[in-house]
């Protein structure tokens, strides 16, 4: 029996989907701070009208076609986000050994999300501790959020959509990776830098930074003679891949930040958090690189009042003509997503 409560919880993940919307046995279990996965219907009611009858027929309430939807919420951790990762991204990943030592490198770059699918499994324990698996088949993830102040952690949210949701799939045994608990990444790790792309070098001032990329696909594709009636055929992307965010700043120099906003100035940016020492040379680290960003909206030189001048600089992404349009770099001892 479990805990009957969000303590006896869990939540896993699986391997990709060799067909979407077939599930998986979920494999990797990662530790959320919160986590939804719910059915989306449509369901209609028959209106004809028969003499003598005051309410609609029971009968003729029907569901016409079905899906799910889910998010989760955690923070960014050094092992099992791997599979997140590349189900957000659309490049298929192998981990890459560093320097014959036991780090390896995961390099996520945008690409088409075809193909990549996932099983996601929530285990819900009642008050007696009696444990009801909620299943997500066929799960893309539509988007995902990242923030990290100073004196906080990294956190991400994901949101998926599903080809569907149910309960009859066997709850998995959780299992997390290695006999300690991953680490988290958090602000005292983190760096922000911008520059020419290659060689962009850390700003002063920063005190908070949040990236936001949005996948968006088409998730309506439901279709007369189904080969299960009701269910959707796999997403497509139907647009442009969007990634934008904030830094709150502290007004430290003026190129940094205040002069590229007034400028309409792109420059590369690489938000990043580099923790614990795997071996050799290498620690564990996440890094977001953006070739090419612009600030939005011009800032002035505001004064609030008597504190130091802070500012909050929105910015976008662009394809600079060259390089990948963002890549999520990890760092970890995981040898495989």
């Amino acid at each position: 029996m479990a805990i009957g409560s969000g303590l006896g919880s869990s939540v896993g993940f699986s391997v990709n989907e060799s067909t979407y919307g077939t599930a998986v046995a979920v494999t990797k279990f990662a530790r959320v701070k919160s986590a939804t996965a719910n059915k989306t219907a449509t369901r209609v009611q028959g209106e004809g009208i028969q003499n003598g009858i005051h309410g609609q027929y029971g009968s003729q309430y029907v569901e016409t076609v079905t899906g799910g939807s889910g998010q989760l919420v955690l923070d960014v951790q050094s092992k099992s986000m791997g599979l997140l990762l590349q189900t957000l991204m659309g490049t298929t990943v192998t981990p890459v050994v560093q320097g014959a030592t036991s780090a390896y490198l995961q390099t996520h770059t945008i690409a088409d999300t075809l193909g990549k699918s996932i099983t996601v499994q929530l285990g819900l324990p009642n008050r007696a501790g009696t444990v009801t698996p909620a299943t997500l088949r066929g799960c893309k993830v539509t988007q995902a959020a990242f923030s990290c102040a100073v004196d906080g952690l990294l956190g991400a949210t994901f949101d998926l959509d599903a080809f569907g949701y149910e309960n009859s799939t066997a709850l998995a045994t959780p299992s997390y990776s290695g006999s300690t608990p991953a680490n988290v990444f958090h602000g005292a790790q983190m760096s922000v830098k911008l520059g020419t792309y290659g060689s962009e070098a850390a700003i002063a001032g920063v005190k908070s930074a949040a990236c936001t990329i949005a996948r968006p696909h088409d998730a309506a594709g439901y279709y007369a003679g189904a080969t299960v009636a009701g269910t959707k055929a796999e997403p497509v992307l139907n647009g442009a891949t969007t990634i934008s965010g904030t830094l709150d700043a502290d007004f430290v120099t003026a190129a940094d930040l205040h002069n590229r906003a007034r400028d309409n100035s792109s420059t590369s940016m690489v938000l990043e958090w580099v923790g614990p020492l795997i071996a050799s040379t290498f620690y564990e680290t996440f890094r977001i690189t953006l070739p090419s960003v612009v600030f939005t909206s011009p800032e002035g030189f505001n004064i609030a009042g008597r504190d130091k001048l802070q500012h909050s600089f929105g910015f976008e992404a662009r394809y600079d003509g060259t390089n990948a349009f963002a890549t999520i770099a990890v760092i970890s001892a995981e040898v495989a997503l």
